[in-house]
């Protein structure tokens, strides 16, 4: 198994055709007008309107215009459809179009329509609390890794050389900054973070979702007892980092103002579809896009 970046036209194929059939596995919270705000990445940078303003390479448009208290006033997306036209076509369909900080119209550049490399949710909710996410990346499990593999390592060893010295970039999948193994780990260590959930928190309902390098978990408990605010959060971190030793993320879980990758979408990186999943056991080959493995 090896993996690569997909094609401008392969994402565009997958938004167009592939991914609206899972917008009904959404979870419930994931609706066109209730995370704060829709993000783009793009890997070539897009003009905007306004002259001499940079390229953008990422975008957040806000789900509702509000007014000055920093109510909802009016939604920019009306339903689902509105999001996905969003992400097929981020220029034609921007909701900041009446804005000259607006993406350009393709029809007037040299440059073509911007295809999402990734597409994001904000974690910051409108109608529920801030949304509870754990973030555990392969790449930083691959780094402790060669770490203790290199034992001779210096202070001065970068993080490359430590790949390097440790054989990981040279490990399946060949180029990126971990191997296999660490992918699989990560998504162990996101079915443990589910148990302490369980079990130490008493949650009700968890999620795990493959994010593409890696696993998010989710403590989606909605009981106003468990609103989990800047400080309880910390504590998670602390909790997770310290005593279970688990390789997480801490800024994720602690940052009100994160996006995280929205299920479903497609992690171009790697050409893997980012999804909820049951367990550990989870093989990342099932998660290959039609789009790639016709």
């Amino acid at each position: 198994m090896t993996w690569r970046q997909a094609t401008r036209e392969e994402l565009y194929t997958y938004y167009a055709e592939e991914f609206p059939r899972y917008v009904d596995r959404l979870p419930e919270f994931i609706t066109a007008d209730g995370p704060k705000e829709y993000a783009l990445s793009f890997r070539d940078p897009h003009p905007v309107r306004t002259e001499n303003a940079p390229d953008k390479n990422f975008i957040r448009r806000g789900t509702w215009q509000t007014d000055a208290s920093g109510n909802r006033a009016t939604a920019e997306f009306s339903t689902f459809e509105d999001v996905l036209e969003f992400i097929r076509h981020p220029a034609r369909n921007d909701p900041l179009g009446w804005s000259p900080f607006a993406l350009a119209d393709p029809a007037v550049l040299e440059q073509p329509d911007p295809r999402p490399d990734a597409v994001y949710y904000a974690l910051d909710h409108w109608d529920r609390p801030w949304i509870l996410l754990v973030d555990i990346d392969a790449k930083e499990i691959a780094r402790e890794r060669a770490a203790g593999d290199v034992s001779e390592a210096g202070d001065n060893q970068t993080k490359g050389t430590l790949l390097e010295a440790s054989g990981i970039i040279d490990s399946a999948p060949t180029g990126y900054p971990y191997a296999f193994e660490d992918v699989n780990r990560a998504i162990e260590y996101g079915f443990e973070v589910r148990d302490i959930f369980t079990e130490d928190f008493n949650a009700e309902e968890t999620m795990v979702v493959y994010s593409g390098q890696g696993v998010h978990v989710y403590l989606l408990d909605t009981d106003p007892a468990h609103r989990y605010d800047e400080q309880s959060r910390e504590v998670l971190n602390d909790l997770l980092l310290e005593t279970y030793d688990i390789p997480i993320d801490p800024v994720v879980t602690a940052d009100r103002r994160r996006v995280a990758r929205l299920p479903y979408s497609l992690h171009a990186d790697v050409c893997r579809i980012v999804q909820p999943i049951e367990s550990p056991e989870f093989d990342v080959r099932s998660a290959t896009p039609e789009v790639i493995s016709g």
